[in-house]
């Protein structure tokens, strides 16, 4: 349905966007995900039509739009700020953008949407009379009202509280998958991106580093950029010793090192919920349990290993159920394993080569 080929943007003389080349399907929802000024809103405004590009194509369902003005493109576009008219009712703002359809037309789907978002009997109220949840619904609602062919999200979740934000996640979902739009939508909510989407796109210093399902993101990142902003991650330094083996700290892990050559430097990666907490007796590598921290359903547990952090030691986060947690206590000594499976191998960060 939407085709971006070869974008690229400056800002003067920083480039913001380099070479981005993306495809979007019908009825697909895609999350641009990734840390501030990374590009991800850029990009959103350069298929809006707020901005224009330096060098290539927006390609809508194969008719070149990229010079089009916004007005032209008749996209939904959902702002983080709501952008609700405030002498307006819910009503009168839902109705605001269907100018072309006759009167009692504009009305019966202004009520339509409303309904849709839950609103109805909130149709006669302004702004400032509803919660913000119930404004980006508003919002949401006056998108869809001129059935645009597509959907854009400008982090609209983000000045929203917790619960709101969780509750508004799963509507956005099932109302984008009840109409069938396709959407983008900008974050730079991990935990909102992988929920929500069909592909998450994430952006670094202005070019695509990654993009797949948000479980192939999150179970194979390509690199330690995608492994360190989607999910937490504990990381090792280590040297490659032969197949399957890694030198780290003062002990030997076990890995997949085929992509790396003997006496290769890397990093390595696991996720806080792969490491396995074990009885400390006849145990290979031991931990002290440094802290723990009580996050409801799941409990983190800071560790401190010198076989593989070093005396000065690091801190490594296992993550469990509180209800296993509960057994734990601050201070004791337990076994650690990292499973093979669990670990991921990557190349050392050209900033930290230079470091070095």
């Amino acid at each position: 349905m939407l085709h971006l080929r070869q974008i690229t943007k400056r800002f003067g003389l920083q480039t913001v966007l380099q070479g981005i080349d993306l495809d979007l399907r019908a009825g697909e929802f895609v999350s641009l995900l990734g840390p501030s000024g990374c590009g991800k809103t850029t990009l959103l405004r350069l298929v809006c039509g707020i901005e224009a590009p330096d060098h290539g194509q927006v390609l809508m369902q194969g008719l070149d739009i990229t010079r089009w003005p916004a007005s032209q493109r008749r996209f939904g576009v959902v702002f983080q700020s709501y952008a609700l008219f405030p002498n307006m009712t819910a009503m009168q703002n839902v109705r605001y953008g269907l100018t072309d359809l006759p009167r009692r037309a504009a009305a019966e789907r202004a009520d339509e949407m409303l309904s849709l978002v839950g609103l109805i009997d909130q149709a006669a109220k302004y702004p400032a009379q509803l919660s913000g949840g119930q404004q980006q619904r508003v919002a949401l609602a006056r998108a869809l009202a001129p059935s645009p062919k597509l959907l854009l999200l400008d982090e609209p979740l983000s000045a929203l509280d917790a619960q709101v934000r969780q509750e508004l996640r799963a509507e956005i979902r099932a109302l984008q998958q009840r109409l069938g739009i396709t959407t983008l939508m900008v974050t730079h909510d991990q935990e909102e991106a992988l929920a929500m989407s069909d592909r998450v796109v994430l952006l670094a210093k202005g070019q695509i580093a990654q993009q797949g399902a948000p479980r192939q993101l999150y179970e194979s990142p390509a690199s330690a950029v995608v492994a360190g902003f989607v999910g937490r991650m504990n990381w090792l330094d280590g040297q490659v010793i032969g197949e399957g083996r890694v030198r780290v700290g003062t002990t030997i892990v076990e890995g997949d090192t085929r992509l790396y050559k003997t006496g290769s430097v890397v990093r390595l990666g696991i996720r806080p919920e792969a490491l396995e907490l074990q009885p400390a007796e006849g145990a290979m590598i031991r931990a002290r349990i440094d802290t723990l921290q009580f996050q409801g359903a799941v409990t983190q547990v800071l560790l401190r290993c010198e076989a593989l952090c070093g005396a000065a030691g690091g801190v490594l986060t296992v993550e469990l159920p509180s209800g296993a947690a509960a057994a734990l206590s601050e201070g004791e000594v337990r076994g650690l394993r990292l499973p093979p499976d669990a670990v991921r191998l990557f190349d050392v960060p050209l900033s930290m080569r230079r470091a070095a």
